[in-house]
């Protein structure tokens, strides 16, 4: 499930609070974190170079990103870089991958409440009585950007904060990949991983196919 979540919306994101609202094993929420960082870090170079060899414009390409990598890091390391030769200082590609992306990303919402209410629901049925905790960091999440939006003078303290998030985000990705051993992936199994790759190889072919034939 938290593969699932991490490809199908946010990477490490989506993990998170799928992992949170779910109720996982910190075992579980690592090698899910580690299979899509890896794949990642795969695809930031990889899926330039087979965009150019496919002949994806600029804005083919900001698509393709926005829907075949997971995380937002990696989408935009991959989309600022794809330039046609003719317009180097172009940020089509940058734009459009961020714009799908960031589409992406308003899911997590739904499908942390989702499974959330699965978790929830399934604790009471076997006598746990254990409820997952609400994910309202998303509710702080929509609240921060609509108070950017609609408060323009919001935007004088915009630099410390997104340094502060920042960091707070690497922080939280840190304690969770800390949980990556080799006990862990031992436990999850090697499943898993296959389960990552096969998923993310599906979804950049079927996008990729999908962006050409439009």
């Amino acid at each position: 499930l938290l593969i699932g979540a991490g490809t199908a919306i946010c990477g490490g994101s989506a993990i998170a609070a799928v992992g949170g609202a779910m109720g996982a094993s910190s075992s579980s929420m690592s090698v899910a974190t580690g299979a899509i960082f890896l794949l990642n870090a795969v695809g930031l170079y990889t899926l330039p170079v087979i965009a150019h060899a496919l002949g994806m414009s600029e804005a083919q390409f900001g698509q393709w990103a926005g829907v075949a990598l997971h995380d937002v890091a990696s989408v935009a390391g991959a989309a600022a870089g794809y330039h046609d030769p003719a317009t180097p200082t172009s940020t089509v590609a940058l734009d459009t991958a961020n714009i799908v992306k960031l589409t992406r990303v308003v899911w997590i919402f739904p499908l942390a409440l989702g499974f959330g209410w699965w978790a929830a629901r399934a604790a009471g049925k076997d006598g746990t009585g254990t409820k997952p905790a609400f994910p309202w960091f998303i509710l702080w999440f929509l609240a921060a950007s609509a108070l950017r939006t609609f408060v323009p003078a919001v935007a004088e303290i915009e630099s410390p904060v997104k340094q502060a998030a920042g960091a707070g985000f690497k922080l939280a990705l840190f304690l969770i990949g800390s949980g990556l051993s080799a006990a862990a992936l031992k436990q999850v199994g090697w499943r898993a991983l296959v389960q990552a790759a096969v998923l993310w190889v599906i979804v950049a072919a079927g996008s990729a196919a999908v962006i050409l034939a439009g």
